[in-house]
């Protein structure tokens, strides 16, 4: 099983090399097809969370787009 992935509040350039080899282990034996469906969930779970805390703080700019 693979340990929670820790992100530093910093952000720094270790952070990033744990989430690329955190994503590389979960993904490793993955086909193609399953790789890209993966991060296709991941990008649009982070898409929802994004345009969520965007409409609270920026809620009328938030109705007024198509």
């Amino acid at each position: 099983t693979l340990n929670k992935l820790i992100i530093s509040p910093d952000f720094t350039i270790e952070d990033i090399h744990k989430i690329w080899e955190y994503n590389y282990n979960i993904t490793k034996g993955m086909t193609p097809q399953e790789r890209r469906d993966y991060y296709n969930k991941c990008g649009m779970e982070v898409h929802s969370r994004f345009r969520k805390c965007s409409y609270r703080k920026y809620r009328c700019i938030e109705i007024y787009q198509v």
